[in-house]
């Protein structure tokens, strides 16, 4: 049996684990999982330091799941 380079390859994960931004400047940042090939994230939250929804965007890839 022959080894080929596609059998040695590791296979890339499907999802990263993202740090998301509150974009009111509260510091304010919680972790989630989105899929490795989508877009960055953007999405209303709660940010409880200004009590109200904002906006958080991807701030940066913490790891790969």
């Amino acid at each position: 049996m022959f080894l080929t380079g596609v059998a040695l390859a590791k296979a890339k994960s499907k999802y990263i684990l993202v740090r998301m931004l509150s974009e009111a400047g509260t510091n304010y940042a919680f972790n989630i999982r989105r899929k490795r090939l989508d877009e960055k994230l953007v999405m209303l939250r709660y940010d409880p330091f200004v009590k109200q929804r904002v906006l958080f965007k991807e701030h940066k890839k913490i790891r790969s799941i």
